[in-house]
């Protein structure tokens, strides 16, 4: 049996769940992608930047799936919408959306699924804490591609102030919910690996 895998680096909650091997990987990676184009679905129309679920799809994909699968996870996502498929947010999809006043978001999935993997390989997710940390670092992450993105943006359409259109289009409007996201992950993980301790023991004491 080959032990070829997508997955590098320490188990992950995923790896608790299915055994790891290039299959699972690849339907791990494709299912976290079209949960992030789902997420893309629930938003509330904003400009220059939608309020959208994709950010905490985006951190559970990364930190369940470890680093390397949870970033593929994100190009696949990326590319789908790149060639046409309408997972962007509103069902849009190609060029112009990546470069647009959102594409800085969309490439800084990647890094920050690969961030919040990483941390999750070194067993962050498995207490609160931990857990609102990975969540905080891949929230920053997103945000150090997706504002410079979007000044940029801002710029080359002639919009005054693009500074304080940045930070008040960009940031501000999303600040509360990331935290919000941060606590429903640091109920939801810590509870779900203790879950699968419980399970792990409890044939165990049947014995």
């Amino acid at each position: 049996m080959s032990n070829l895998s997508l997955a590098v680096g320490r188990p992950t909650i995923a790896d608790r769940v299915l055994p790891r091997s290039l299959a699972t990987d690849l339907v791990l990676v494709a299912t976290g992608a079209a949960l992030v184009a789902a997420a893309a679905q629930l938003y509330v129309p904003m400009w220059p930047v939608p309020i959208s679920g994709q950010t905490f799809a985006v951190l559970l994909v990364g930190t369940a799936l470890g680093a390397s699968r949870g970033a593929l996870s994100m190009v696949l996502y990326a590319l789908l919408g790149l060639v046409g498929l309408p997972v962007y947010t509103d069902g849009s999809s190609g060029l112009a959306v990546l470069g647009g006043t959102t594409g800085g978001y969309i490439v800084g999935f990647v890094a920050a699924a690969a961030v919040s993997g990483w941390l999750a390989q070194r067993a962050w997710d498995r207490r609160v804490l931990g857990t609102l940390a990975t969540f905080a670092a891949g929230t920053v992450t997103i945000y150090a591609f997706g504002l410079p993105w979007l000044a940029v943006t801002l710029g080359a359409m002639g919009v005054p102030d693009v500074l304080g259109t940045t930070i008040s289009g960009g940031l501000l409007p999303f600040v509360v919910g990331d935290a919000l996201k941060a606590l429903l992950a640091a109920g939801l993980l810590p509870f779900a690996w203790k879950a699968l301790g419980r399970a792990d023991r409890r044939p165990n004491a049947a014995e």
